[in-house]
Parts: C-alpha cells; structure tokens; sequence
C-alpha cells in the first residue's frame, strides 16, 4: 500500500508485511570505489542506509568488466518515505570512501502485472520488520489449535518395487496474533500437505515435526498480511488491521482450519527473492 500523508508538519507513512515492488522504495548507488571487500562495502552502506528505516533488500555487485572497477548496489526499503529521506541525505555524500556516492530513487517502470500484485513477506521478513517497528515485546503469537488432517485411507500406499511406502500429511494450524500495546488481535490459518516415500518411521517423524513448523510459519505469515504498520514519526508506531472479506474474528474461529491450502512444492525456501530480474539501472 503506497500511502504517504503529511500531517501538520508530521509524515505519515504505511507499511504493510508484502514485497515491496515499487520503484519509489528502491534505490541505486554507485561510483563505489574498490578500495574496500564486497563483504566490507555491503556492511558499510548497511550501516548507513539501515538508519533510515528496516531495509527489504541489499544487494552489493562489481562493475561490469567494460566499466572501470568498482561496485554498485541497489537497496529497498519498506517505506518510500525512508527511501526518499535517505536519497536526498546521502546523494553527493563521501560516507564511508574518499569520493562521494551517487544515489539515485529508481525511475523503471513497474510491470502493470506487478501493481495491482502482492506478495507475502516470507516468515523470516515478518518478523524482521516486527521486532525492527515494534520491538521484541511489541507483539506476541499463540498457537488456538495445531492438528493433523490427513485421512487414514491417505495414511499409507504401497509404492511400486518395494522402496517404501507413499504417505500424504496434512496439518492445519490456526494461530491469534496479538498487539498489547496497540489492543489489536487477528487469527489466520494455514494447510499445508506433503506426500513423500517413508522408509522408516524416522522418516515419518522428521516429516511431522517439520510440517509442524511450516504451517506454524505459515499461518503466521497469513496474519501479517492483515496488519498495517502506520509510522507516525518520532519513532511512534501505530497499529492497525485491514478489514478484509476472508479475515477470521475471534468468535468465528473456534473449529475452522481449512484455509490456504498448500502443498510442499509450494513451499519455496523463504522467497528472498532473487531480484536479479529486476536489476534495470534506470535512475531519476
């Protein structure tokens, strides 16, 4: 949600728990000078531009052979009124090197595919962004029910040359996410299914436990999606929840689970999120 409002003389600012596509939260920095590692540059531009505000992504790259040598890095931000802030405070800046920096917002156009899309931030980035806003005692989550809903006619199946047995396990997790400070509580709930050759009951186990975890990570990952991070200035963070159709109140939960179904060739490694694709260095 790209929404900037200025009150009084006061910035507000909302960010929501999705991948931040817009090119008004993105920013390309270059003219670096390879006096430094890559590993070194990527932690002092860390330490710079981390001071405006939680980053989404940070990414540190040598010049192509055709230029002369050094880097060039792009960063996103989660706000565009940090992205922004940030640029102006830094373009023309020596910073961390002898030379100054070159910092420029991006000016590519967005697919129109893109636009109206949004993505989840994956577990890990929920709470990265959480702690970073809020705090470690900002927020807290607690597991309402966490079941397994596999048949017992999907139990077992005989695998063809005798190397095991197909098993299908289905678990669903329904979880309250919870704001102390801010008296704001949401529910979500995932599914989750993996159907794999178990060839002792070890195997089983690990799948259970492992299950287990993901749809835990998943159904919180859901009830992030509903929250809004309104960032007020000063510091001060408010919170509040999107009304949406499929939301879960807290009455209306009590048995319901099926939701977000997902198999396990859904379940990417957390979708950070290679944006190699994205690396068109068009400036304003």
């Amino acid at each position: 949600m790209k929404m900037e409002e200025t009150v009084g003389v006061m910035e507000v600012d909302i960010l929501e728990f999705q991948v931040p596509v817009e090119n008004n939260k993105t920013l390309f920095v270059w003219d670096i000078q390879p006096s430094h590692t890559e590993a070194q540059i990527y932690e002092d531009l860390y330490a710079v531009f981390s001071s405006f505000g939680p980053l989404y992504l940070l990414k540190v790259c040598p010049n192509a052979p055709l230029n002369p040598p050094g880097f060039y890095a792009l960063i996103k931000f989660y706000s565009a009124a940090q992205a922004s802030k940030a640029q102006r405070q830094t373009d023309g800046r020596l910073l961390f090197q002898s030379s100054p920096l070159k910092v420029r917002l991006s000016s590519k156009q967005t697919p129109h595919f893109l636009c109206d899309s949004s993505r989840p931030l994956s577990h890990a980035r929920c709470l990265e962004l959480a702690n970073h806003c809020l705090g470690f005692n900002g927020w807290t989550s607690d597991i309402i029910t966490l079941k397994e809903l596999t048949n017992e006619e999907e139990e077992e199946e005989e695998e063809e040359g005798g190397g095991g047995q197909w098993r299908r396990l289905k678990f669903g997790c329904l979880l309250q996410l919870s704001f102390p400070h801010h008296a704001q509580t949401t529910r979500a709930a995932a599914v989750v299914e993996d159907r794999f050759t178990c060839t002792g009951p070890d195997v089983l186990l690990q799948k259970r436990c492992k299950l287990q975890k993901v749809v835990r990570e998943k159904a919180l990952v859901q009830a992030f999606a509903t929250v809004l991070l309104i960032l007020l200035g000063g510091g001060k963070v408010m919170v509040e929840l999107k009304q949406t159709s499929d939301q879960f109140l807290p009455e209306q939960t009590e048995g319901v689970l099926q939701v977000n179904e997902l198999t396990w060739s859904q379940l990417a490694p957390d979708e950070e999120e290679d944006d190699d694709d994205e690396w068109d260095l068009t400036v304003s």
